[in-house]
């Protein structure tokens, strides 16, 4: 019944996304999750296995209801989405979550007021099931536990960069420090070697972001305290670039609600869905898809 009759829109409301997009999905997926049929049993069909993957991703229904709404068994659905989440990551995160045209990008912050800006880059909490032992090491400063999302966008909200192995403790300079991106930046060897001139001072391609990461040579971050009238226009172009970041994040979570609620896994299989709600984010994004209310 959905296959054959829901239209677009009910597409939208339910799995967040559109039919194409779904059938794309599954069309790259099918190596990974192609199944021999065995004497005991046909397995499930590879469009099924994605739907209910997708379906417990979009919504914040319950294993059991996820597993009474396709036919299935309550572990079944843990099963499946578990199978998708690994076949996603292995096979779709490193064709959609790269850097992409560098001159689009600069040119696109530039028309937001930045010059000469290759990303934005902030950090968000997914809250998470810690257990009571570890409860501490995961607890943020909002007071509840949560693994930390760290990303660098592009100036559509894209992901050009993700990193999603820390707990809600950790501060995000601490998280930055210790990622690849950051030694990428380091060495010189994510963005190309190139320069603009700004007012007659030669700027390199240059990440952006807010007051908890340190000002660095390729980190560019607001002026603090009471800045005059030159750093208030700066800070602004620099926020007006900075909200790419934080719509980004918005759309992430709208789009996929089990972000919202605690992710009752271990850290392992939270942070493998966290990084595939992150792909399949970039994916429909390349379509320019709109998102509907339930």
């Amino acid at each position: 019944m959905v296959l054959g009759q829901w239209d677009d829109q009910q597409w939208l409301r339910n799995f967040h996304m559109q039919k194409r997009t779904f059938m794309e999905l599954c069309a790259w997926l099918t190596p990974a999750l192609q199944r021999d049929t065995t004497r005991l049993r046909a397995p499930n069909p590879i469009k099924k296995r994605v739907s209910i993957a997708v379906w417990k991703l979009a919504t914040t229904d319950s294993y059991r209801s996820v597993a009474h709404q396709f036919g299935v068994g309550r572990s079944t659905v843990g099963i499946v989405m578990m199978e998708v989440v690994h076949a996603i990551n292995d096979i779709l995160l490193p064709r959609v979550i790269h850097l992409r045209d560098v001159d689009t990008t600069i040119a696109g912050f530039a028309a937001l007021g930045f010059p000469n800006c290759g990303g934005v880059l902030d950090a968000t909490h997914i809250p998470v099931w810690a257990p009571e032992h570890r409860a501490a090491h995961f607890m943020n400063r909002k007071g509840y536990c949560s693994i930390v999302l760290q990303a660098l966008v592009d100036h559509w909200g894209r992901f050009l960069d993700i990193y999603a192995s820390w707990s809600g403790s950790a501060h995000d300079a601490r998280i930055l420090c210790n990622s690849g991106l950051f030694h990428r930046l380091e060495a010189g060897t994510y963005f190309p070697r190139r320069e603009s001139t700004v007012r007659d001072v030669p700027m390199p391609i240059c990440v952006i972001g807010d007051v908890a990461y340190p000002l660095l040579t390729w980190l560019m971050r607001p002026y603090m305290g009471r800045p005059d009238q030159n750093r208030a226009r700066f800070n602004d172009r620099l926020n007006r670039a900075c909200n790419q970041v934080e719509l980004a994040f918005g759309r992430l979570k709208v789009r996929f609600w089990c972000l919202l609620t605690c992710l009752e896994m271990g850290e392992r299989n939270a942070t493998e869905v966290v990084v595939v709600c992150c792909v399949l984010h970039n994916i429909v994004e390349r379509s320019r898809e709109v998102f509907l209310p339930a």
